[in-house]
């Protein structure tokens, strides 16, 4: 293969790759939404009634639609042109961090646990037993600053890697299905939580009958970033020191390689030697420490006047969504994080300013799953390649037809 046939072949794999069906998929979905934009607008339903009239009334009114809003969706998640100074204009990209990191801790638990051949559906109750570990050392126990919050984040990652220990224990001891045992636990943790929080001396304020924690400590409590005009806090440093974490065990550790092989093939890596039941173990408990960072951040950093058994606010399963579009690696779900954190900060911009449904950013983000979910309908609809496939067989083939046939005349 020479140098120009190596360029080829590259570009092929390139443009056929996981990270080209993800950006495709984020786009086409941005398309598919433009559409519902329109069709929902009530000036572009008022233009489509006289359409061969004045057919370039219904163009602008679509046009005025989609580009409203989205440049409100880029105005409440990235940047705000409109503001009259830089500190001003900023704080929707620190919003868009603020809802990201819980997605994205929760969805490095997720992925984890995706390369290890697992499906972990458990984020809502590990997030909660997190949360609830952190959150009673945050207001119940006294403890010196820094201390305190180190304490708080300990008690919560512990938390966490239990509740998702189990569901490794049981799946190494006795076989049962990882989806089955998570779903089970998610009920577990949140009636437990809620009969917590209506239980004095437990996690219910004291004097009060609401289901509802009282107020974290200081001393356990995220520091703001920017100050207190913004609200992104401390938390988000956590979760890039978790990616760093994630990549460096999975493509630099002995555990990683371990978690990798079992994933590729269970069978092959227990010929080899590796434990299988222990992999599922460590796999399990380190990704629920993982979601639970993203419950730990929510009751430290975003919730800190007391929590109800809302507080994972569907983050749990956010998580998955975060996970497959990121392709399960830790940088990928950094950056899908962050993507899905714009979605939401935006997405109440977007309603506020242009009054387009919520909801339809919650389509977005389903499209987004079910094209990453399907690759080979992404390169069917983009005519992509299939990575590490090349033509010049198949032109052989056909030249070494054409010569059998001339040979045989």
């Amino acid at each position: 293969m020479d140098g120009s046939e190596r360029w080829i072949q590259t570009l092929r794999d390139i443009t056929g790759g996981s990270a080209m069906i993800s950006v495709l998929a984020v786009l086409f979905a941005l398309v598919v939404g433009a559409i519902l934009i329109a069709f929902t607008n009530e000036r572009v339903q008022e233009t489509a009634g006289y359409f061969f009239s004045r057919p370039t009334d219904l163009l602008r009114a679509v046009w005025d639609a989609v580009a409203g809003a989205y440049s409100a969706l880029f105005q409440g998640s990235i940047y705000n042109f409109r503001a009259t100074n830089f500190l001003t204009a900023i704080r929707p990209l620190t919003e868009t961090l603020t809802f990201a990191t819980p997605l994205i801790a929760a969805g490095l638990g997720v992925g984890l646990a995706f390369r290890v051949g697992m499906f972990n559906i458990g984020g809502r109750g590990q997030m909660l037993i997190a949360a609830g570990a952190a959150g009673w050392v945050a207001f119940a126990v006294e403890l010196p600053a820094g201390i305190h919050l180190i304490v708080a984040i300990l008690a919560g990652l512990l938390g966490g890697a239990i509740w998702g220990g189990i569901v490794g224990l049981l799946k190494a001891r006795t076989g049962a299905h990882e989806v089955i045992v998570t779903i089970m636990l998610n009920f577990v943790a949140l009636y437990l939580i809620q009969f917590l929080l209506r239980t004095p001396g437990a996690l219910q304020a004291p004097g009060s009958n609401n289901p509802k924690t009282p107020a974290m400590a200081a001393t356990a409590v995220f520091p703001d970033l920017f100050g207190p005009r913004y609200n992104l806090h401390a938390g988000f440093l956590t979760v890039v020191a978790a990616t760093i974490f994630v990549w460096w065990l999975l493509s630099r550790s002995n555990l990683g390689f371990q978690f990798r092989a079992v994933g590729q093939n269970p069978s092959a890596a227990r010929v080899a030697g590796i434990n299988v039941k222990n992999v599922y173990l460590y796999a399990m408990a380190i990704s629920g420490a993982l979601v639970g960072l993203a419950g730990i951040n929510q009751v430290l950093g975003t919730v800190t006047t007391g929590f109800g058994s809302g507080i994972d606010a569907g983050i749990g399963f956010d998580a998955i969504t975060v996970a497959l579009l990121g392709r399960s690696k830790p940088w990928g779900i950094f950056a899908a994080g962050i993507l899905f954190g714009a979605f939401k900060a935006g997405g109440f911009a977007m309603q506020a300013a242009e009054g387009v449904p919520i909801d339809i950013v919650v389509v977005v983000q389903a499209l987004i799953v079910l094209f990453i979910a399907a690759p080979p309908l992404v390169r069917a609809m983009f005519h992509l390649p299939t990575p590490g496939t090349s033509r010049k067989p198949k032109i052989r083939a056909v030249k070494t037809r054409q010569t059998n046939e001339v040979v045989a005349k």
